[in-house]
């Protein structure tokens, strides 16, 4: 299917100790739906930003303007790259963001630093077994594969994470691209409220909620809600 975004390419960025796997099956089979093909990044855990700026710069060398999206980390990322290239930005769908400008004390930071600390003194084995009793079946499973091709350079990758300063409210108001939060009503990792702030920032963005069953059910749901979103904004997609 011909893309009625003016490109064929979606570079899809993964949130923090996640992999392309996962973020592949958020978002393509919602973009293949709209011409899209999606390009997930496989992180670099010894520099997990620079790996994803990287993959970002490459493929608008080589292709031009991008629909970008990112979760978590993946969403920050995607944002402040957007922000720097505008013109390379088609549109933007960023799904469970974590926080908004300085990230100490935020869930997500203290729940990244916990985990890199308790894997220093731990061990990977010990750490994935205690996530596995605390977290979802679907949340289980993605975090220990991704965990273990992650390791050892996985305890650095959640504290380059902790410290990644998102962009401020005033810097996303100048990002006009079209756009769409996806936000997790019921995420206390990833507030709801964070995803309100950013999408009222951003002056051209839809908001669109799921829940973690949902997730959990079907990533594909984030895709799904990011083009609808990206369909009622930017009048260029078809709703999903």
């Amino acid at each position: 299917m011909h893309s009625r975004f003016h490109t064929s390419t979606a570079i899809v960025l993964p949130g923090t100790g996640s992999d392309a796997r996962f973020a592949a099956d958020a978002f393509s089979a919602a973009f293949d739906s709209v011409g899209l093909t999606t390009v997930a990044v496989e992180p670099d855990p010894t520099a997990v930003v620079e790996s994803y700026l990287s993959a970002l710069d490459d493929a608008a060398h080589r292709l031009g303007p991008v629909v970008v999206a990112g979760i978590s980390l993946g969403a920050a990322v995607a944002v402040r790259w957007a922000a720097d290239n505008a013109s390379n930005t088609a549109a933007l769908a960023l799904a469970l963001p974590a926080w908004t400008g300085d990230p100490a004390g935020s869930p997500a930071a203290l729940s990244a630093e916990f985990t890199a600390r308790s894997l220093r003194e731990q061990g990977l084995d010990a750490v994935t077994a205690a996530m596995a009793a605390s977290s979802p079946p679907w949340l289980a499973r993605t975090l220990r594969r991704s965990w273990a091709a992650q390791w050892p350079a996985l305890p650095g990758a959640l504290d380059e994470a902790a410290r990644h300063r998102s962009l401020e409210l005033d810097e996303l108001a100048r990002v006009e691209v079209p756009a769409v939060v996806v936000g997790a009503v019921d995420d206390a990792v990833h507030p709801i409220e964070v995803a309100r702030q950013w999408a009222r920032a951003l002056p051209n963005c839809e908001l669109r909620t799921v829940t973690l069953d949902g997730i959990g059910s079907d990533p594909g749901c984030l895709g799904r809600a990011a083009v609808d979103g990206l369909g009622e904004r930017s009048g260029q997609l078809p709703s999903c």
